[in-house]
């Protein structure tokens, strides 16, 4: 017995002890917090691992429009209106305003792509947004249905109708 209540004091004083130690380095600036420092690896693996649990946990919703080619066309506008000046067009792939973010954005006018992302993923990133990357959550300024269109002409960008594909070819 009191073996344990040793072990039990100790824990609780290791735990004051590793929260006094976070404030302290909170709060005396020891946290880089620069957005023109790349983030460390710790801070690259918790950002990617807690995402990623939020996204398994709530981009789980499927898209109720179809990918046709006037889905994919309304996605293509959505896109050029709100999405090109951060993550880059064909005539436009490394956007000037793209070049102040840490961490960088995907640059689909250079090809990136989301297309191996669960179009649920892809929803959810575009309607609420990643804390602390830049990327605004757009559910205030679009309409649900905006936000699908999107969704969806992201997710099927390597396999664009010729019509969208040329729209988005030229699109600046």
């Amino acid at each position: 017995m009191k073996f344990l209540s040793g072990f039990l004091l100790g824990l609780v004083v290791a735990v004051l002890v590793a929260v006094a130690a976070g404030y302290l380095a909170i709060t005396n600036g020891m946290i880089p917090a620069r957005g023109d420092v790349a983030p460390d690896q710790f801070e690259t693996w918790a950002a990617h691992n807690a995402l990623r649990a939020v996204l398994k946990r709530e981009g789980t919703e499927t898209s109720p429009l179809k990918g046709n080619e006037a889905t994919l066309m309304a996605g293509a506008k959505v896109y050029a209106s709100n999405c090109g000046g951060c993550h880059g067009t064909p005539k436009d792939p490394t956007p000037s305003f793209a070049k102040g973010f840490n961490p960088d954005p995907t640059l689909f006018g250079n090809g990136d792509t989301v297309t191996d992302d669960p179009e649920g993923w892809i929803h959810w990133k575009v309607e609420h947004g990643i804390k602390f990357t830049g990327m605004p959550a757009f559910a205030p300024m679009l309409s649900k249905n905006e936000i699908w269109q999107v969704t969806m002409f992201l997710k099927d960008m390597d396999k664009l109708p010729a019509k969208v594909d040329a729209f988005w070819k030229k699109m600046k």
